[in-house]
């Protein structure tokens, strides 16, 4: 009896020890986020690596969907409206996807933000796309990588590397006058609250 009750207390041990941990992901997940304008991006996805794989034309196929990623498909949230190449975005959630070739990638924004994969993809609930070059790499890249880099205050680039290949997608607020009025009022607001608390 005692060493049942051991071994049962043992057992509960392991268990709530162990549960603090996950088991290492194959594609793990990444989340980045960046401020933008008077709000922020961010970008939720996987991050597959090489692993001596040929990717583009392989393990990627050229000329067909591809989810950005791996496992669930690549989620993009704006939190304002932008452009994207120059095409209006509305704020909001999309998933992001990437029809690939040899010289450039069709970057696709789909109104469907939380499926698995390409396997669902309909590209009647397409928003956007636009064609960007590829440029090649020097240093191969192992894990694939989406990084959000700052070009002034109302213009990002996201820049989507992997392998030997390198893609880099503008955005910029849509409407970049109300923008700018609505932060000189910001700012005008600003200086009156500091002016309040230096009298006080």
């Amino acid at each position: 009896m005692i060493k049942k009750l051991i071994l049962a207390g043992f057992l509960a041990l392991s268990v709530t020890v162990y549960s603090q941990y996950t088991l290492p992901a194959a594609s793990p997940r990444q989340k980045v986020e960046q401020q933008f304008s008077t709000s922020k991006i961010t970008v939720d996805y996987s991050r597959p690596g090489v692993k001596g794989r040929k990717i583009f034309g392989e393990l990627v196929p050229f000329g067909k969907v591809w989810r950005a990623g791996a496992n669930s498909a690549t989620k993009i949230t704006f939190e304002q409206s932008v452009t994207v190449g120059g095409k209006v975005v509305p704020a909001g959630s999309y998933g992001m996807f990437v029809v690939p070739t040899d010289k450039e990638w069709k970057i696709i924004l789909n109104k469907d933000a939380q499926q698995w994969g390409a396997y669902q993809y309909d590209e009647k609930l397409n928003v956007v796309d636009i064609t960007v070059p590829v440029q090649k790499l020097m240093d191969k890249q192992e894990w694939f990588e989406i990084e959000l880099n700052p070009v002034d205050d109302h213009a990002v680039d996201m820049v989507i590397k992997w392998d030997v290949a390198k893609v880099t997608v503008p955005v910029k607020v849509s409407n970049p006058e109300m923008v700018s009025k609505l932060v000189d009022k910001l700012k005008e607001m600003k200086q009156i609250e500091r002016d309040a608390a230096a009298k006080k």
